[in-house]
C-alpha cells in the first residue's frame, strides 16, 4: 500500500507557488533588461508599450479560452501541456532579432502563460476547504512577487556573464521544463489521488465550497455572464491588475527616468516584490482568520478588498516627492495593498462558484484584466513619452477605488441556477 503524504493539499500549494515564480521569472525576463534591449533597438516608451501590449493581447484572450480549457481536460494534463508551451517559448525568444519577432514570441508566451490563475484557482477550489483558500492562493499569488523580485538577480547576472541579453532567455526557460514531471507525479484529483490519506481527503470533500465531484461540466458563458457576481469579479480585476503591471513593466524605465541606472537599483527593484508578497498572506491570513472566528466569508472577503482598495492610492505620493526612499515606499505600499486584494480577487470563483466553473470565471476575470492593463501600457508609453510619469501614477492610484466600489456592490452569493 501506497503511504499517505502527511497534509497533501500544501504540498500541492507548493507547487502551485512554483509555477507562479517561474511564470513570473519568465515574463519580468524582458522587463529587466528592457533598458539594454531599447538601447540596442532604439526604442523610445511607445513603441515598447506596443511589445508588452503583444504580451498582454495573447495573455487577456487567453485567460479566458484557457480557463474554459483547463475546466474541460482537467488540471494535470493542462496545467504542464501550458508550463512546457511557455517554457519553450521563452527560450525561443532568445532568436529574436527585432521588434516583429520579439513582438511573436512575446504573444506566444502570453498565450501559455495564461493558463496558470485560472489553473491554480481551480486547484484551490479542488483542494482547499473554504478556511483555508484564503492561505492558498496567498501562497500561490505570493510566487509572482517573489518571481519578481528573483528575476533581476538572476537576469543581470546571466547578463554581466555573457555581456549579452540573449542567454538569460534560455536559461530562465528552462526552469518551467524543470517543474513539469514534479507536477506531473504530485498531482491528482483528491478523490483518486493515491497519496492522500483518508482523514483529509473526507476534510477537503466535505469542506470546500463546492461538494460536488472533480470534474464536474462547465456552467455555459450564458448563465455565467447573467451574474452580476460574475462582472464585480471581472471588474475589480480589470480595474487593479494595471497598476500591478505598470510596476512589474515599467519600473525599471522608471527609474532610469528618474536618473538610476539599473545595476544602482537592483535592491529598489526588489523592495516593492517583497511587499506583494507581504500583501498576499496580509489578505489571505486575515480573510481565513476572520472566517475561523465565526465570520461569513463574503464578509471577511469585502472587508479586506475595502481596506486594500484604499491602499493602493499611496501610489500617488510617488509622483510629489524627490526622496528615493519615499518614492520606493510609494511602490512598497501600493503594491502590498494590491496583491492583499488580488488575493481575496482569486478567491472569489472558489468561493461562489461550482468546481467546474471555477477556471471559467477566473479566466474571464482574467480577460478583464489584460483589456484594462493593454489600455494603461499604451497610454503609460504615450503619456510617459509626451509628459512624465507622474500623471500615470496620479491615475494608477484613483482607479483602484473603483475597482473596490465594484467588489463590495457588485459580488454577492450566486443565484440557484449556478449552485
Amino acid at each position: 500500500m501506497t503511504k499517505p503524504i502527511p497534509h497533501l493539499r500544501w504540498w500541492i500549494a507548493g507547487a502551485l507557488f512554483l509555477s507562479t515564480v517561474i511564470n513570473y521569472i519568465d515574463r519580468q525576463t524582458l522587463s529587466v533588461l528592457a533598458p539594454y534591449i531599447k538601447a540596442e533597438f532604439q526604442w523610445n516608451n511607445t513603441t515598447f508599450a506596443l511589445l508588452i501590449i503583444s504580451f498582454r493581447v495573447a495573455y487577456a484572450i487567453g485567460q479566458s479560452v484557457s480557463g474554459r480549457w483547463l475546466d474541460r481536460v482537467g488540471i494535470r494534463r493542462g496545467l504542464p501541456f501550458a508550463v512546457g508551451f511557455y517554457s519553450l517559448t521563452a527560450m525561443a525568444t532568445s532568436l529574436a532579432s527585432g521588434l516583429t519577432s520579439l513582438s511573436a514570441f512575446r504573444f506566444l508566451l502570453g498565450a501559455g502563460e495564461s493558463a496558470n490563475w485560472p489553473g491554480a484557482a481551480k486547484t484551490v477550489s479542488e483542494w482547499f476547504p473554504r478556511r483555508e483558500s484564503g492561505w492558498a492562493v496567498a501562497i500561490y499569488d505570493s510566487g509572482s512577487a517573489i518571481g519578481g523580485a528573483v528575476a533581476p538577480f538572476l537576469v543581470y547576472a546571466v547578463y554581466r556573464f555573457f555581456n549579452d541579453w540573449r542567454p538569460a532567455f534560455v536559461i530562465t526557460g528552462l526552469l518551467g521544463l524543470l517543474w513539469i514531471p514534479l507536477f506531473r507525479w504530485l498531482y491528482h484529483a483528491p478523490e483518486a489521488h493515491p497519496r492522500i490519506s483518508d482523514a483529509e481527503r473526507t476534510d477537503i470533500l466535505t469542506n470546500r465550497a463546492d461538494r460536488a465531484p472533480t470534474g464536474e461540466k462547465s456552467l455555459p458563458y450564458t448563465t455565467l455572464l447573467r451574474q452580476p457576481t460574475t462582472w464585480g469579479i471581472v471588474l475589480s480585476k480589470a480595474l487593479t491588475d494595471p497598476v500591478w503591471f505598470f510596476i512589474t513593466d515599467w519600473f525599471a524605465i522608471y527609474l532610469v527616468s528618474k536618473g538610476y541606472q539599473p545595476e544602482q537599483s537592483l535592491l529598489a527593484f526588489w523592495v516593492p516584490f517583497l511587499a506583494a508578497d507581504i500583501g498576499n498572506f496580509a489578505g489571505g491570513g486575515l480573510s481565513s482568520y476572520l472566517i475561523q472566528r465565526g465570520w461569513e466569508t463574503q464578509r471577511s472577503r469585502r472587508l479586506v478588498a475595502a481596506v486594500c482598495g484604499l491602499g493602493m492610492a499611496t501610489l500617488a505620493g510617488a509622483a510629489f516627492t524627490d526622496s528615493f526612499a519615499v518614492m520606493v515606499g510609494c511602490f512598497a505600499a501600493s503594491t502590498l495593498a494590491y496583491a492583499g486584494f488580488s488575493t481575496i480577487v482569486l478567491a472569489l470563483p472558489g468561493d461562489l462558484y461550482p468546481t467546474g466553473s471555477v477556471a471559467s470565471v477566473s479566466g474571464l476575470s482574467g480577460t478583464g484584466a489584460g483589456v484594462g492593463t493593454i489600455l494603461a501600457t499604451y497610454l503609460t508609453g504615450v503619456v510617459s513619452d509626451r509628459y512624465s510619469f507622474e500623471p500615470v501614477l496620479i491615475t494608477a492610484s484613483l482607479v483602484p477605488l473603483l475597482a473596490t466600489l465594484a467588489l463590495v456592490t457588485l459580488v454577492r452569493p450566486p443565484a440557484p441556477d449556478i449552485t
